[in-house]
C-alpha cells in the first residue's frame, strides 16, 4: 500500500509536468514571435520551465528515494523540500492587511505613550506609599507594552511576505533610482528640456537638502533635466561635485535656445525655477504629493510613503564621490563603528530660542533605553552604544559621564566645527556629510524635526 501511495504522487507530479509544459507552449505559440516582447516573455518562460523541471527532478529523487526507504526522517526530508519550495514564492499582501498592520503597531505606541504620561502626572499628585504603586503600574505596564511591541514585529516575519516586502522596496527604489537616470542623461543635452536650479539658498545644510530635493521633484514631475548650480556654494567654493556624484553624466550646462523663469511654457527649453518659498504659481505635485502610478503599490509597502519617496531622491543625489566615500570608510575605522547602536542628534546653538526649544540630554536618553529594553527581550546585548552628533562640544562629557554604561561613539572636532563661526567651511562640510551618513545606518534614531539633515528620511530607504 505504501508503494502505491508514492507512486500516486510519483504519477501526480509527472502529469503537472507534462500539463505545464503544455500550457507554457501554447501561451508561447499564441504570441507573435518577431517583436521583442515575445521573445522576452519566451525566454522568461523558458527559465521557469527550467526552473521547474530541476525541481521536478529533485522531487522524483526524494519519491524514489522514499519508496525504497520509507523512514520518518526521509519524510521530513521531503516535507521540509516542500516548505522552503513554497517559500521561495514571493506573496503580495493585501493593502487591507498591511495597512492594519501597521495601525495596530501605531495604536499600541500612542496607547503607551498617553498611558506613560498619564502616569507620571499621577507620580507627581501622590506621595509616600501611593507613589511607589503607581511607579510599579507603570513598570509593569512598561514591559507588557514591549513585550506587545516585539509580537507585532514577529508578525511582520512570520506573516509569509517578509521576503515580498525586501524585494519589493528593491524594486521600487530601482525602478525610481533608473528613472531619474534616465531622466538626468538625455540622448543629446543640447535638445534637452532643463530645470534650472540654484543650489545656494540662503539656509543651512539640511535646508539646502531639502531645496534641491524639491527642484529634483518638479523636474522628474515636468519631465526635464536637472541643472543644478553650485560653484560658490557657501560650504565648498568648488560645488556640489567637490564630494558628490555629479546628477548628470551628460548633461551639466543650462544652456538651450528659449529660455524663461517659472512656469514659463511647456515647449520652453530652459526654465529657471525660484526656491518653494515664493514659486508662483504652485504646482500641484509638490510634497506631500505621490505619483499617481506609484501610490497603490507604496501605500501596501511603506507605513510613511512620503518619506520613503523624498528619500529616493536623496539616494540619487547623494551618491559621494570616491575620496568622500574613502574618508567615511576611514571614520568608521577610527570610531569603531558598529552595531547595534543608537544615533542621537541634537541641535543646539542658533536653532535654540528662535525656532526649538531647548532640550536636555535626558530627554533623547530616554528613548534610548526604552529601545534596548525592547531590543533585549529577543537578544543579549554586550554593549550599548550611542552615536552622537551635535554642535554642542561639551554634550560628549556629559553623556559619558552621566551613561557611563554607554559606549558614546562620535567625533568632538565635528561638533566644533558645526559652530556658527566655522559652519560655512570645506571641514564643516565633511563634518556633517559624516554625521549624517552613519546617524542613517543607525539601528535607531533619536532626533527632533527643528533640524533638518535629513536623516530620518535617508533611514527610511
Amino acid at each position: 500500500m505504501r508503494q502505491q501511495g508514492w507512486l500516486r504522487i510519483l504519477a501526480f507530479l509527472a502529469f503537472s509536468w507534462v500539463a505545464f509544459l503544455l500550457v507554457t507552449v501554447k501561451l508561447v505559440r499564441q504570441q507573435d514571435g518577431t517583436d521583442t516582447d515575445s521573445s522576452q516573455r519566451l525566454a522568461k518562460a523558458l527559465h521557469e520551465l527550467d526552473k521547474l523541471h530541476k525541481s521536478n527532478a529533485e522531487l522524483n529523487a526524494l519519491v524514489l528515494d522514499l519508496n525504497d526507504n520509507p523512514r520518518i526522517d526521509n519524510k521530513k526530508i521531503l516535507l521540509t523540500y516542500l516548505q522552503n519550495s513554497k517559500g521561495n514564492q514571493l506573496i503580495n499582501p493585501s493593502e487591507e492587511y498591511e495597512l492594519l498592520r501597521r495601525r495596530i503597531f501605531s495604536n499600541t505606541k500612542e496607547l503607551w505613550y498617553y498611558m506613560n504620561s498619564e502616569l507620571q502626572s499621577l507620580n507627581k499628585e501622590v506621595v509616600g506609599d501611593g507613589a511607589k504603586h503607581v511607579g510599579k503600574i507603570k513598570k509593569i505596564v512598561g514591559e507588557h507594552y514591549r513585550s506587545l511591541l516585539k509580537d507585532i514585529a514577529n508578525l511582520a516575519e512570520v506573516d509569509g511576505h517578509s521576503s515580498w516586502r525586501i524585494q519589493e522596496n528593491k524594486d521600487l527604489s530601482n525602478l525610481i533610482q533608473e528613472r531619474l537616470k534616465h531622466l538626468q542623461n538625455p540622448s543629446d543635452c543640447s535638445k534637452a528640456r532643463k530645470l534650472v536650479c540654484d543650489l545656494n539658498k540662503g539656509c543651512g545644510y539640511g535646508c539646502q537638502l531639502h531645496h534641491v530635493v524639491y527642484c529634483f521633484i518638479v523636474a522628474y514631475a515636468t519631465e526635464r533635466t536637472l541643472i543644478l548650480r553650485s560653484k560658490g556654494w557657501r560650504y565648498s567654493k568648488g560645488g556640489w561635485q567637490d564630494v558628490f556624484l555629479p546628477l548628470s553624466d551628460t548633461c551639466l550646462l543650462p544652456n538651450g535656445e528659449t529660455t524663461n523663469r517659472w512656469p514659463g511654457h511647456k515647449n520652453t527649453q530652459v526654465i529657471t525655477l525660484p526656491i518653494i518659498d515664493s514659486i508662483n504659481p504652485r504646482p500641484p505635485f509638490l510634497p506631500l504629493a505621490l505619483p499617481e502610478d506609484l501610490v497603490p503599490r507604496l501605500n501596501v509597502l511603506h507605513g510613511d510613503p512620503v518619506v520613503w519617496w523624498i528619500g529616493q531622491f536623496l539616494k540619487y543625489m547623494l551618491r559621494p564621490q570616491p575620496a568622500t566615500s574613502n574618508k567615511l570608510d576611514e571614520y568608521a575605522k577610527k570610531v569603531k563603528f558598529q552595531k547595534p547602536i543608537v544615533g542621537v542628534h541634537i541641535r543646539r546653538t542658533d536653532k535654540v530660542g528662535t525656532e526649538a526649544a531647548f532640550h536636555k540630554l535626558e530627554e533623547y536618553m530616554v528613548h534610548v533605553e526604552l529601545y534596548y529594553k525592547h531590543k533585549e527581550l529577543s537578544d543579549k546585548i554586550i554593549k550599548k552604544r550611542v552615536y552622537l552628533a551635535t554642535d554642542e562640544p561639551k554634550l560628549f562629557s556629559e553623556a559619558k559621564d552621566k551613561y557611563p554604561d554607554y559606549e558614546i561613539i562620535g567625533d568632538v572636532d565635528i561638533s566644533k566645527t558645526a559652530s556658527i563661526s566655522k559652519r560655512y567651511s570645506d571641514q564643516s562640510l565633511s563634518g556633517i556629510i559624516t554625521d549624517i551618513h552613519f546617524l542613517s545606518l543607525s539601528d535607531y534614531l533619536v532626533c527632533t524635526f527643528s533640524s533638518q539633515v535629513i536623516c530620518y528620511r535617508l533611514k527610511k530607504l
